[in-house]
């Protein structure tokens, strides 16, 4: 496995049971499923810019992402990267990989200093086909997973730049001293979130710039000021 540290937490089954029990669908597990993860699940952590695994390596492990961002892409052959996935604690990755027997379909980076618990795959296997809760926490996260590349491919084949960075900067905003912003991360560069939107620096800067002419937005050096929401969220359905 690609980008381990030696740095590894002692595995406290408690804080395994926080984490579990933050994520969407996964909160109503029974103990007996929750001991049954926390037995085999180790906590590994990341450096910023280190690869967690490769597009095409064999799905070893399913991921519970506790701490950091991550990103999930694949590379053309032309060699540009677009973004499968982006990351925040709490969620999983490496499932779909795990549950079909396939290799990994895309390349995990940590975009920050991460912290996650890796649960291996046919532990993961055999606990689902033991405990019907699993088997529903697991279908309705895929099914949540589906949705969000259907909306992908819609965005990507339907919408135009401005309106697809309209609405990633809506799914991300966050009220600061009673303004709405979308604040910038250390790694959230132009040419990053480019890779986000599906497109490259020069366009997704002009992109900004109309919005911001247009008075629906202010581009800070720490954050993204959201002036107008309401007009902002009807360009993101052009």
């Amino acid at each position: 496995m690609i980008g381990f540290t030696n740095q590894q937490a002692m595995n406290d089954p408690k804080q395994f049971y926080n984490t579990i029990r933050s994520i969407h669908h996964f909160n109503e597990l029974s103990n007996e499923t929750q001991q049954a993860l926390a037995a085999s699940a180790v906590y590994r952590r990341f450096r910023s810019g280190q690869v967690i695994y490769v597009e095409g390596e064999p799905a070893e492990a399913i991921y519970i992402l506790e701490m950091g961002w991550v990103k999930a892409t694949r590379m053309t052959r032309e060699g540009r990267e677009q973004a499968m996935l982006f990351l925040r604690p709490v969620d999983v990755f490496g499932d779909i990989a795990v549950l079909t027997g396939t290799t990994y379909p895309g390349t995990v980076i940590a975009l920050e200093d991460v912290g996650v618990w890796v649960i291996p795959a046919q532990t993961m296997l055999d606990v689902i086909r033991l405990s019907p809760d699993l088997s529903m926490a697991i279908i309705r996260h895929l099914g949540e997973r589906v949705l969000h590349y259907v909306n992908l491919v819609e965005d990507l084949s339907l919408r135009s730049v401005e309106a697809r960075l309209a609405r990633t900067l809506l799914q991300n905003v966050e009220l600061r001293d009673g303004q709405l912003i979308v604040p910038r991360r250390e790694w959230t560069t132009f040419d990053e979130m480019a890779t986000r939107l599906g497109t490259v620096r020069d366009v997704l800067s002009r992109g900004l710039k109309t919005l911001e002419a247009e008075q629906l937005l202010k581009v800070e050096k720490h954050a993204i000021v959201l002036l107008d929401p309401k007009k902002l969220a009807e360009r993101a359905n052009r």
